[in-house]
């Protein structure tokens, strides 16, 4: 069972652009360009990205900076 303060290990797409603060189609954008966090795709066709993942391609993304 899931309550409200469980971190979900595994983030759809529109979770990670709420927290993000992009479109949708920013997401792609950076998807097709090879920038984005990696991305599991499931057997259904759906994205996920993992939470570490994301944590870990923000973190580049401020060394980076």
């Amino acid at each position: 069972m899931t309550t409200p303060t469980t971190i979900r290990t595994r983030l759809t797409i529109p979770e990670v652009c709420a927290e993000l603060g992009i479109s949708r189609s920013t997401f792609y954008e950076w998807r097709t360009k090879g920038v984005a966090p990696t991305c599991i795709k499931l057997p259904n066709g759906e994205i996920r990205i993992r939470r570490d993942e994301l944590e870990r391609w923000l973190d580049s993304l401020e060394e980076a900076a």
